[in-house]
């Protein structure tokens, strides 16, 4: 019989599942995918023998990085196929404030949609190694056990993929938030306004636009380079979309300060918008609209 004022301690995985899931999106760069994992992950917990397990998140942090590791090479090949430009999925919240000890040790270090972006360039050990070093600060034994290697082998992987995620974002490191904050404020009111002299002046004159459809709803198949481009796209895509119906409300995507628009009755997103910016412009804009990737984010509840 259970003491009432002794309450059994949470189940291992239960107390875990917010890290693991944190572990699973930033491996896979998408919520559906990372929450396959869990299941999967869920499942061999169950039929693991417990008492033989002396570090439950260490055996647990092993099986999400296995599963996902799996997952990765049937990603890409689906992700080789997808119609137009396939972006990671966005993380939005509408709220910004300094995470606490908890949650920084349930979410690991920030990583924006960028970079979710370029981590899609790397092998599935190398983005392991290097989500789980460098993000979630695991260290290179576990990591190893994790891919099978050796420590060593873990390092350099890592190493690797520091230097290759370093040459493809060589453009959006760095960044002041206040400044980041205030280049996307810049290029809201210039859009509300239609102003495509105002938004040349926030873009960098190399700005390259990404956006993601899926298929479903109409966006570039490839990237858009050049501010003039851009500017010319953003303001017909005002012109032609953007309805009374239609507003556009600050959020915080991926841990920084980006856009949302939405339906001004229902408060449904219709679109996310994550920006990179250096020396005060914008230097890329990822857009997803693929409303497959837009289901879990929470309805707008004030402009």
């Amino acid at each position: 019989m259970i003491d009432d004022q002794f309450p059994a301690a949470p189940d291992a995985f239960e107390a875990n599942r917010r890290y693991l899931g944190s572990v699973a999106y930033r491996l896979l760069g998408s919520f559906t995918d990372a929450e396959d994992v869990l299941q999967d992950a869920w499942l061999r917990w169950q039929a693991t023998d417990r008492s033989a397990v002396t570090d439950p998140r260490a055996f647990l942090t092993t099986v999400v990085t296995r599963l996902c590791y799996d997952q990765l090479g049937s990603a890409r090949a689906r992700r080789e196929s997808y119609y137009g430009e396939w972006l990671p999925e966005p993380a939005v919240s509408y709220t910004e404030g300094p995470d606490t000890p908890a949650e920084l040790a349930e979410r690991g270090e920030s990583v924006s949609l960028a970079l979710l972006a370029v981590l899609e360039q790397l092998s599935p050990a190398e983005r392991a190694a290097f989500v789980l070093h460098d993000v979630f600060a695991v260290g290179f034994d576990e990591i190893g056990t994790s891919l099978d290697r050796s420590p060593d082998a873990a390092r350099q992987l890592a190493s690797r993929a520091r230097r290759r995620v370093k040459d493809g974002s060589r453009r959006s490191g760095g960044t002041d938030p206040a400044e980041h904050r205030q280049a996307v404020e810049a290029f809201a009111a210039a859009t509300t306004r239609g102003d495509i002299l105002g938004l040349m002046e926030i873009l960098d004159p190399d700005v390259v636009w990404h956006s993601d459809g899926g298929g479903i709803i109409r966006a570039g198949v490839r990237p858009i380079h050049g501010a003039d481009r851009v500017a010319r796209l953003v303001t017909g895509m005002i012109a032609k979309w953007f309805t009374s119906d239609v507003a556009t409300g600050h959020a915080v995507v991926n841990g920084e300060p980006g856009l949302v628009w939405y339906d001004r009755t229902t408060g449904t997103v219709g679109g996310v918008l994550a920006f990179t910016v250096t020396d005060g412009r914008i230097t890329e804009t990822y857009v997803v609209v693929n409303p497959e990737k837009l289901g879990r984010i929470s309805p707008v509840t004030a402009p």
